[in-house]
């Protein structure tokens, strides 16, 4: 996959520069939401250092070259440039269509590898937005998305971004497809949704997209009736200090939606 026409990260600062020893003295709080393990490999560092600072295509490019774990800081690079970076849906769906295939490969090589499984179903829930929810379900992929999250909570009990994304999986499933055929043909349930959004936040406190996703799922869950309770999340997320460049993107997108 190539790089060219990337966007640049928007809000370059040199707080999120990780040069020498400060990427592994600070690595606990850059990837308590992820839970990578720290890479031996100088060169899977460096694709992080520059993950972290917002070089996504060189992240991508640097993760790709070392492979084997640099598989993960390439395919999280890459998420993260379609997730905010990317206007158009063709090339989202690309990219998040690239990411799956890498995940499922790096998955039969590093089975043990907890995010070739939480970005695997990263990717197939953000593929599902792209194409419509309904149209996912229908396509068999809400069984996969579960399967992968599940899998990653299995090898990393702690790992938030999982909890959030089963939560927020729940939710959408819930909203699509009603509370009795998703917890019957989903597993999805209210209770459980909550439950998953309230852990990461109680394991990632400073998290700006902990809040906005659990915003988003209250509305989907439970509609008006927590509208309220949603924007006081949102208000929170727009006041979370970012450590690297992707919190950053969480905030300040949190701040463009309480413009709205």
């Amino acid at each position: 996959m190539s790089t060219k026409g990337w966007k640049k990260f928007p809000y370059p600062e040199k707080q999120y520069d990780y040069a020498g020893d400060a990427l592994k003295k600070n690595w606990a709080r850059l990837h308590k939401g992820d839970c990578e393990p720290w890479p031996e490999s100088a060169a899977v560092q460096d694709a992080w250092r520059a993950y972290h600072a917002g070089d996504f295509a060189g992240a991508f490019e640097a993760g790709i070259k070392a492979g084997g774990a640099g598989i993960s800081a390439a395919n999280k690079a890459a998420m993260i440039q379609a997730t905010y970076m990317v206007d158009d849906d063709d090339a989202k769906t690309e990219i998040f269509q690239q990411i799956i295939a890498r995940a499922e490969a790096q998955q039969k090589d590093m089975p043990e590898a907890v995010n070739a499984w939480y970005f695997h179903a990263y990717a197939l829930g953000r593929y599902s937005q792209q194409i419509s929810v309904g149209e996912a379900l229908t396509k068999g992929l809400g069984g996969k998305i579960r399967a992968s999250l599940e899998k990653t909570l299995e090898l990393a009990p702690d790992h938030a971004e999982a909890h959030i994304a089963l939560a927020a999986f729940q939710s959408e499933v819930i909203d699509k497809v009603g509370s009795l055929v998703g917890g019957l043909t989903y597993g999805a349930k209210k209770d459980s949704a909550l439950e998953h959004f309230e852990t990461a936040l109680e394991l990632i406190p400073f998290s700006a997209i902990a809040r906005m996703e659990m915003a988003n799922g209250l509305v989907l869950l439970f509609g008006k009736s927590r509208m309220k309770k949603a924007e006081e999340l949102y208000a929170q997320a727009a006041e979370c200090e970012a450590a690297e460049a992707m919190e950053r993107l969480d905030v300040e997108a949190a701040k463009a939606e309480l413009e709205d």
